[in-house]
């Protein structure tokens, strides 16, 4: 029989996450790889002490990384699983109070993209010798809910460990969580600053090392059979790559299957590189912010193979994509949630192994030539459209945003990772960006989260040191959150901040144009005599800002200039930001497909008026697959 340990909660719980791994096709993963901290009265003295106590610097049982703000945590955190497709995550602590809600919107983020990250906030006293204690939340009809308590709707398991002997089924099911693939997201546990620095005799079972497997789940028989009909008996098939493509590793599956059947693959944000740019199969960015070569394929499809996708709006172009009066769908996804969505046909199962499964069922099946020559001719014109909008007419010209990312795109190299989120860019990139490797393509947008990319490029960088990581921000997304930058210059981790100074929000003032709100608050401009926001630009120096962080700072004013300085940041050491401020002319291609975003219904102003017009129409080509 084995002995005992003595311990505290807090060294209990490092102890524990040092011994924990995944394990997929035979290769293991630390599942907790390194712990992001800042700390405060309820995480300092048990969480802060245990982390102390187990080692610092290349031998510590969990390295540790110190944060400047909870939510660029989090977002670094969900980089880095991002970039391990899942199989390896971080953990984040925070003091009680602002330090646990800041994590609110990174947890969110995470679970909604589907990558694990394990948050431990510190929380109010469980014993209560006095109450309240600082930044505790008062609720006159609960005693029990503390602000912790907001993390649980975006938590995909959440626990609050008021006893020792709670830690130990606590933080097992907090690894299954983050482990499976069909649950994970963020996981809580809520960490009473009193039972962190309790003392409890643990069995050493507990601190055993821990393998949890990743399967790799094959399709149902049947279901497989019933999907190799609908495609064989399918004229216009098109699949839909989604992040579950990349999460499950199975790039080559998808292109093995392309190759074999000759079916059109368009991607979605998550999915985009699933297939190489210059795969004769890929027909690039689906819905709202694709390509007219994959949307035109979308209408006209007659089935849609969805893998590892969750159909959001931005897909499906707010359920008016799909026009085929006879279109029908194949899900194979490994989340039954999903499986089913659309009232297609469900094939759960790993995007590899269901591949896999696909291509051996289908063999001898090909699309008709015809139809391959048409989506081919039609995604050269797309590549036409996609040249002009990455040159200037003179090299000597300020760029445009879509000019900024043909400079880029002649620098990068096929393995480096170009990372975005929010705003305008997003779009350009789905619709332009040729994805080279599987990595390479990492914009978030399930969430569309300003502040994302600079804490993400770091995660990332932690995840993989050897690619060039390029974190893409304009003038707002820089001003919500560049404060991991520091952590970077701490780390002396070399990552690219290209920084596009347009003014303000430039994709929201896009919106407001086109649903009436005439550009209302999106401008980063004086407000004039008459209360408008009209007056000349904010006299900002975000180039200056990003120096006085520690970074390396290249300001470009032409095109030229532009790729001359992203070269050089790319053989750079350390991180670098490269500052250009844009020519606002619109130069990217317009939406090739319809996104519901409700216009006033009624309104004085004509504005409001057309707009509601517009919207009126494109609601009407929605519609309901049942």
């Amino acid at each position: 029989m084995s002995g005992t340990v003595r311990l505290t909660v807090a060294q209990a719980l490092v102890r524990f996450l040092a011994r924990q791994y995944t394990e997929r096709d035979g290769r293991r993963h630390r599942l907790v790889a390194a712990c992001w901290g800042i700390f405060g009265h309820g995480n300092v003295a048990g969480v802060g002490q245990a982390l102390v106590a187990s080692g610092q610097g290349p031998g510590a049982e969990l390295p540790f990384f110190q944060g400047r703000n909870e939510q660029a945590m989090v977002h670094a955190a969900v980089g880095y699983a991002r970039q391990r497709d899942r199989l390896s995550a971080h953990a984040v602590t925070t003091s009680i109070g602002p330090g646990a809600t800041n994590l609110v919107t990174g947890a969110a983020l995470a679970t909604i993209n589907r990558l694990p990250v394990l948050l431990l906030p510190g929380d109010t006293f469980a014993t209560r010798p006095a109450d309240p204690v600082l930044q505790q939340l008062e609720h006159p009809g609960a005693g029990d809910v503390s602000v912790n308590d907001a993390l649980r709707p975006v938590s995909r398991w959440f626990d609050r460990v008021h006893r020792p002997e709670a830690l130990v089924p606590a933080a097992l099911q907090a690894m299954r969580v983050l482990a499976d693939p069909v649950e994970t997201g963020a996981v809580t546990l809520a960490l009473p600053q009193d039972v962190q620095a309790e003392a409890f005799d643990w069995p050493e079972e507990f601190f055993a090392e821990r393998v949890w497997r990743v399967p790799r789940p094959a399709p149902d028989a049947d279901a497989l059979a019933e999907a190799v009909t609908a495609i064989r008996a399918a004229r216009r098939p098109l699949i839909v790559a989604g992040g579950g493509v990349h999460h499950s590793e199975a790039e080559e599956a998808l292109r093995s299957l392309a190759d074999a059947t000759g079916i059109p693959v368009a991607s979605t944000q998550a999915g985009k590189g699933s297939l190489r740019h210059d795969h004769p199969c890929d027909v690039g960015g689906i819905g709202h912010t694709g390509t007219a070569a994959a949307n035109e394929l979308a209408r006209a499809a007659d089935l849609v193979i969805g893998v590892g996708t969750r159909y959001s709006d931005f897909t499906t172009a707010s359920a008016t994509l799909f026009a085929d009066p006879g279109v029908r769908f194949v899900n194979l996804t490994i989340a039954p949630y999903d499986a089913h969505k659309l009232a297609g046909l469900p094939l759960v199962a790993d995007a590899r192994a269901g591949l896999t499964a696909l291509t051996s069922a289908l063999a001898g099946h090909r699309v008709e030539d015809g139809y391959a020559a048409g989506y081919r001719a039609a995604k050269e014109r797309w590549e036409t459209v996609v040249g002009a909008a990455f040159a200037p007419e003179k090299e000597s010209d300020r760029p445009t945003q879509t000019q900024v990312l043909g400079a880029l795109d002649a620098v990068v190299g096929d393995e480096d990772v170009v990372i975005n989120a929010a705003g305008s860019m997003p779009g350009d990139l789905h619709k332009l960006w040729r994805a080279r490797s599987r990595r390479q393509y990492h914009v978030e947008y399930g969430y569309s989260c300003m502040g994302y990319e600079i804490p993400a490029a770091l995660g990332v960088k932690l995840a993989a040191p050897e690619r060039v990581v390029w974190a893409l921000v304009g003038d707002g997304t820089y001003l919500m959150g560049p404060t991991e930058l520091v952590t970077a210059v701490q780390e002396g981790r070399h990552l690219v901040l290209v920084l596009v100074q347009n003014h303000g929000y430039a994709s929201i003032g896009g919106l407001s144009e086109l649903t009436g709100a005439e550009r209302f608050g999106t401008a980063y401009r004086f407000r004039t005599p008459d209360g408008t926001f009209t007056g000349e630009p904010l006299p900002v120096d975000l180039a200056a800002n990003a120096a006085s962080l520690g970074l390396t700072v290249l300001r470009a004013t032409t095109y030229a200039e532009l790729r001359a300085a992203l070269a050089e940041a790319r053989e750079a050491r350390g991180p670098v930001c490269v500052h250009v401020e844009t020519d606002p002319a619109d130069t990217a291609p317009p939406a090739q497909a319809w996104w519901d975003v409700p216009v006033a219904a009624v309104a004085d102003r004509p504005a409001a008026r057309r707009a509601r017009e517009a919207y009126e129409r494109g609601a009407a080509a929605r519609r309901r697959h049942l």
